[in-house]
């Protein structure tokens, strides 16, 4: 069961943008932090955002490969989650999913493959391609 729907993936090209959403199924997704994952064709999946529950602090968190470049927020109304997406480079392509363990705090797990990850979605992919 996939406990999130992803969308806003396409081509694009190098130096581009693209803006992602992560949308819930059957919960309140300011419950919980949320990370966005990604999977690069023949690569093992990598964390590479975070944004802390606002009970905590809304903290947002990247990892050295998108920093500066990409940036995670939260519209609490909409009940989504962005990945805004910019400076974008060919190593980007991969399919991009979102998850939660279902704690309030950005940790170190959403930065590993995502294995203690409770609830995914079945992705939405992005290429970067001239």
């Amino acid at each position: 069961q996939e406990h999130f729907v992803e969308s806003g993936g396409g081509l694009v090209q190098p130096g581009g943008s693209l803006r992602l959403s992560c949308v819930p199924s059957g919960f309140i997704l300011d419950y919980y932090a949320i990370g966005w994952f990604r999977q690069a064709p023949g690569k093992e999946r990598e964390g590479i955002a975070c944004i802390s529950s606002y009970s905590v602090d809304g903290r947002r968190v990247y990892a050295d490969s998108v920093k500066g470049r990409f940036t995670i927020s939260r519209d609490n109304v909409q009940n989504t989650v962005y990945l805004q997406m910019r400076s974008m480079k060919p190593e980007d392509t991969a399919v991009y999913y979102c998850a939660t363990t279902r704690g309030t705090a950005c940790s170190g797990s959403y930065f590993d493959s995502g294995r203690t990850m409770d609830y995914w979605g079945k992705g939405t992919l992005v290429t970067v391609s001239s």
